[in-house]
């Protein structure tokens, strides 16, 4: 049985270079207006103290930076980022296609559609254009994309390519390809690197993050009180579910209790499927789903969601004793 102060992980997802003690703070002040939200003030100074747990903020950012993390253009994707990103665009469209249905979301529906032709042009000429030139076209995609009034509120980007070379670090972290993989087994010793499986833990992961999360927990020796799924590509579809490891997907064994949550206008997210796709543990855990609504801009950001009290409630109780 894990024994002593629990320890808090957060993991985080795509993005440029973080700064490990800023994204620190910034995610665990997000977590103290969740506790606020959810009317547990008695928790903040717990929290942001680091009396109530060991806080750690696994950062592999730099490991993606072989091209510059905040400066990879189009032009730089190879054949194997494109082929993931027609993939994850064609999921990620087809999937906002339902969200947002010609009868009730006419105008939305018709920026979906402009995004489908100008994918499927891409598909088309593919054969006959490198990968830069494939790349500049699904540039195109994403700025279209970025037209959806929700997405726009949502993306913490502000242009199609920023949108296009951060989506493309999903498809590298799961690359298993002989002189590729290693990039994913870093990542993941990274974020196993700062647990001691003696003692209790929660992990709230973010985007990528919960990919890596998902994978690294099923190599994790100790006990999971709560793992919490912010925003999460796991259910993305084909692009990203059959590339888990392992597969079929399940929730790793060893934790006691897992929660998604997804917000609507965040493109990233796989949705209610979910907790439908991934299979429950041998011990029959599986994810619980609930969809947040999230004010403002940058709905895809962790400290937007943590800023829910639903998200936070949860958290803080699986950390008191």
């Amino acid at each position: 049985m894990a024994t002593g102060k629990p320890q808090l992980l957060f993991v985080h997802g795509i993005g440029g270079l973080r700064h490990t003690a800023t994204d620190r703070r910034r995610w665990l002040e997000a977590l103290a207006a969740g506790a606020r939200d959810a009317e547990m003030a008695d928790a903040i100074s717990a929290l942001t103290q680091s009396w109530l747990a060991d806080v750690t903020f696994a950062d592999y950012s730099d490991l993606f930076n072989r091209r510059g993390a905040q400066g990879e253009g189009a032009g730089e994707l190879d054949g194997q980022d494109v082929s993931f990103l027609v993939e994850l665009l064609d999921s990620m469209l087809e999937e906002l296609a339902e969200q947002f249905p010609l009868e009730s979301s006419p105008q939305d529906a018709r920026v979906i559609r402009d995004a489908r032709f100008q994918l499927d042009a891409a598909i088309q000429g593919r054969q006959a254009q490198g990968a830069g030139d494939i790349g500049r076209r699904l540039v195109g995609v994403t700025t279209t994309m970025l037209r959806l009034p929700g997405v726009r509120q949502a993306a913490q980007w502000m242009n199609g390519w920023a949108v296009l070379s951060q989506l493309a670090q999903v498809g590298r972290y799961l690359d298993r390809r002989a002189g590729k993989a290693e990039l994913g087994a870093a990542i993941r010793a990274r974020v196993l690197g700062v647990l001691d499986p003696a003692r209790p833990l929660v992990v709230v992961s973010h985007s990528l993050g919960t990919v890596v999360a998902y994978e690294a927990l099923h190599e994790y020796e100790g006990a999971v009180s709560l793992w919490v799924t912010l925003g999460s590509p796991l259910a993305l579809g084909a692009v990203v579910l059959d590339r888990l490891v392992p597969t079929p997907a399940s929730c790793p064994a060893r934790v006691a209790s897992w929660l998604n949550f997804w917000d609507r206008d965040d493109i990233v997210v796989g949705r209610p499927y979910l907790a439908d796709w991934i299979r429950p543990s041998r011990s029959g855990v599986k994810a619980v789903t609930e969809r947040v609504d999230s004010r403002g801009l940058w709905t895809h950001t962790a400290t937007k969601y943590l800023e829910h009290g639903t998200v936070a409630r949860p958290v803080i109780e699986a950390l008191r004793p």
